[in-house]
């Protein structure tokens, strides 16, 4: 009558003194028999230990033995409160029995274990949390029975949970691990939240915490995606069900609730059975075998209609005629989940291990008014081994029951009937992530270095592209290739306008047609003389530059005048050389006139003549070294002028008394002398 809360699963359970963590009852007496597999040797662990040592642990101890029976033999005698039990108890064989005697006693919770074979060498018990681990990540087994009454969780998947909960209670929750079985757990610690939401899952209640420094999550396989019913991927055809329930509204018309409509979080009636009774199923077909790791469940989530089931089994198949009823490992009996607490809150049942199959069929038990229920669920596609099957015949009817207790866990375990129970089927934990195959390891080579190939060809027809581009363009059809394009600037310069003459002195150069246009009224009239022929120099700039000092060639016949100042429609088509070269014999030449109208220059006296450079007509040489001709202009009403011979670039002006040096034409011989006309 002294045993408390005992979980004694295959490799590893969970046992305390009755009471716990209450103060234990006088004169009571427990007796715990271990066995594991022959070979291996079994370690025990407290998780607490407050047992009463008023008497030198003659009434009240904890006694441990190896073997089991009369052949037993001790391996220690414990009692203290607040005892320290540094290390495990390991025995010598596979067997091990556990013996507690509480006597006279006023205080002392008793004691709380946890045991495992040897070879899990990171055993933890049922009490710890992740604030007594130091370390950012770590892995440890915990052992079978860890969903007890008076530890705590707070969170749940995948925001993380409270570093105040049970770490083992929290990876039941998490459908990490097995309650009946136990297993390895990898933590990882964070930082924590300020609201931790709480939620039922595998029939542990997971309560609303408050802030906290730090949560901790668990590393899984991955494998707890959707696999169809909420999203629709899973099409209506592929869910039947045993019955469909039909009713009339207050309006007449006529409700089917279909089993299409069993689709988690749909607006929407879900599917109902018009039967409620235990022969009652829904059957998803999800086209292929997949590997199902849970299920989610609601009742009907219509505020008039509280229905929903608390209780269901789940039967698999793959072909739809030979059905097998899940069971954990190890366990002679059916797994019954527990459902719905309230019509419209989700439930997660996680199968460990999971289920590799075609089809799934829930078989309620236990609902609430009606058979009622949306489902959803979770898991991955199928790549390894699945599972042996045990096929089971139809349950017979059974009484209906809202209580669901031992009597109807009992009454359940009655009325199935297996073909073959001579053996247990050993089916693998796929909680730790398979191995990688050797195709799986070929693919992850070959896939970067296709990658990296069709990178490399894409750059170069990129490169190659942008080169024809370019080409093109630099090579277009009004383009000059690259040696011509420093002589096609400057022939290009005279059409530019350059500076004006008060910062830099830019000759003037004048083509064939804007002479022809001049301006009768601008130009006075010029005397013509034959002097020698002047050669041209390189000049620039526009029209109305008539102030610069330049030669030119006018057109014969053709009246000079300032008609048309726009040098861009002149058309000028000879090429300009970059130096003055000799004109050629034949042929008359003429020197640039230079029209300075002085008369309109306001600082300028009336009377000062006009300036400029002619070539007379005839064969006479020009003006000696310091010679001025006296030229006789045409002059109108108001003004008169006198030409006089260009100044050149760098020597003083008319107005100077230094004698002025003029070009002598290359092919006639100097001469000296002036004529009046």
């Amino acid at each position: 009558d002294g045993c408390g809360h005992t979980v004694l699963g295959p490799e590893s359970g969970t046992l305390a003194s009755i009471n716990y963590p209450q103060t234990s009852p006088n004169s009571t007496v427990c007796e715990w028999e271990i066995r594991v597999k022959p070979g291996q040797r079994v370690q025990l662990k407290f998780g607490d230990f407050d047992i009463d040592n008023s008497d030198s642990c003659h009434s009240s101890y904890l006694r441990v033995h190896n073997g089991i029976g009369p052949t037993r033999t001790e391996i220690g005698k414990y009692c203290g409160f607040g005892f320290q039990m540094d290390g495990l108890i390991i025995s010598k064989s596979n067997e091990v029995t556990v013996q507690f005697m509480s006597g006279i006693h006023t205080s002392g919770r008793g004691f709380l274990a946890a045991y495992s074979t040897t070879d899990k060498s990171d055993l933890i018990t049922c009490l710890d949390n992740a604030s007594h681990f130091t370390e950012p990540e770590f892995n440890k087994y915990c052992p079978a029975g860890c969903v007890i009454p008076f530890a705590d969780i707070s969170g749940t998947i995948p925001h993380g949970y409270r570093d105040s909960s049970s770490l083992c209670m929290a990876g039941v929750h998490a459908g990490v691990v097995s309650n009946t079985l136990g297993g390895q757990i990898n933590v990882v610690i964070s930082k924590g939240i300020t609201h931790y939401e709480g939620s039922l899952a595998n029939n542990v209640t997971s309560k609303v915490g408050p802030l906290s420094t730090s949560l901790f999550t668990f590393k899984t396989s991955g494998c707890y995606g959707t696999l169809g019913m909420e999203s629709g991927v899973i099409p209506d055809s592929q869910v039947t069900a045993s019955s469909v329930l039909e009713r009339s509204n207050d309006t007449g018309q006529v409700n089917i609730w279909k089993p299409e409509n069993a689709r988690l979080k749909r607006v929407s009636p879900p599917w109902a059975a018009s039967i409620s009774d235990e022969h009652q199923w829904l059957q998803i077909d999800l086209n292929k075998e997949k590997r199902i790791t849970g299920i989610v469940t609601t009742g009907s989530t219509l505020a008039e209609h509280d229905y929903y089931v608390s209780a269901y089994r789940i039967l698999y198949s793959d072909d739809a005629q030979k059905w097998t009823v899940y069971r954990e490992p190890g366990m002679e009996k059916d797994k019954i989940f527990q459902g719905n607490t309230e019509s419209y809150k989700e439930v997660r049942n996680n199968f460990i291990p999971p289920i590799i199959a075609r089809f799934i069929r829930i078989n309620p038990l236990k609902w609430h008014q009606k058979i009622a229920m949306k489902v959803e669920l979770l898991g991955c596609q199928f790549s390894i081994g699945r599972a042996p099957k045990i096929t089971m015949r139809p349950p017979p009817p059974q009484n209906k029951n809202d209580d669901f207790g031992e009597d109807f866990v009992h009454s359940v375990k009655t009325s199935l009937q297996t073909d073959k129970t001579t053996f247990t089927p050993e089916i693998k934990n796929t909680t730790v992530t398979p191995s990688v195959t050797k195709d799986v390891a070929l693919a992850a080579v070959l896939v970067p270095v296709l990658v990296m190939v069709f990178t490399t060809l894409i750059l170069i027809l990129v490169c190659a592209w942008h080169w024809r581009n370019r080409k093109k363009k630099m090579e277009g059809t009004y383009d000059l290739p690259y040696w011509d394009r420093a002589g096609w600037w400057k022939g290009m310069k005279q059409f530019l306008p350059t500076k004006s003459a008060e910062h830099e002195e830019t000759p003037v150069r004048y083509s064939s047609s804007e002479i022809s246009h001049l301006r009768s009224r601008e130009v006075p009239t010029m005397l013509q003389t034959e002097s020698a022929e002047y050669a041209q120099p390189l000049v620039g700039g526009i029209v109305g530059t008539l102030h610069q000092r330049s030669t030119f060639k006018p057109e014969e016949g053709k009246e000079a005048s300032y008609a048309d100042l726009d040098p861009y429609n002149s058309p000028i088509q000879e090429v300009y050389h970059a130096y003055a070269e000799p004109l050629p014999i034949t042929g008359p030449e003429y020197a640039t006139p230079i029209i300075m109208d002085m008369s309109s220059h306001p600082s300028t006296p009336l009377g000062v003549p006009s300036i400029s450079t002619f070539k007379a007509a005839g064969n006479q040489a020009p003006a000696l070294v310091g010679t001025y001709s006296k030229l006789l202009s045409r002059t109108d009403s108001t003004s008169s002028a006198r030409v006089l011979y260009d100044t050149p670039k760098g020597q003083p002006g008319p107005g100077a008394t230094e004698e002025l040096v003029y070009q002598v034409p290359q092919s006639v011989a100097h001469s000296t002398g002036s004529k009046d006309e």
